[in-house]
């Protein structure tokens, strides 16, 4: 299933996330999965793909800027319950944010069954840029999500 993924940086510092959490819970919006790291390893990847491209984006200089700077930040990946209404008091609290599609695959939480999708994105030829997951207990399903480099070929595959 297409979900909207929310992607924002938070300050590195104690309490932030505590503070995003707390601000969806005063609003009764759930965050049905999350997602957390180093800003800086962010921007190594920005790095590299300039490289691959060969497209200059920035400055070596700026990117050794960023890098030292982003250390400071924690880049946040969450699917929230109600994403108009996350995006809306996001947007009220002056959090710099972005959307993008990702898919969402609800699995039951048994061996083989992430070999299962992540094979079936392979045989498509669909790269993953990055994928999420996690499951509250042996006896419920695993919820994942997946960052695909075609999101509309993987939507076609994994519509059911």
């Amino acid at each position: 299933m297409v979900r909207t993924e929310i992607s924002l940086f938070l300050q590195n510092v104690p309490g932030e996330l505590g503070r995003l959490a707390t601000l969806f819970a005063d609003a009764h919006i759930n965050i049905d999965a999350l997602a957390i790291q180093d800003a800086s390893d962010y921007v190594k990847g920005l790095f590299k793909a300039r490289g691959k491209s060969l497209k200059r984006i920035a400055s070596a200089a700026s990117y050794n800027s960023m890098s030292k700077d982003s250390a400071d930040f924690a880049l946040i990946r969450l699917l929230a319950d109600n994403t108009d209404k996350a995006v809306d008091l996001l947007s009220k609290n002056d959090y710099l944010f972005d959307i993008l599609p990702v898919i969402a695959i609800q699995l039951t939480n048994s061996p083989g069954e992430l070999a299962k999708v992540t094979s079936k994105f392979g045989e498509e030829g669909i790269n993953i840029n990055y994928v999420y997951g996690s499951v509250s207990s042996p006896q419920e399903n695993c919820l994942f999500v997946f960052c695909p480099e075609d999101i509309e070929h993987a939507a076609k595959i994994f519509q059911d």
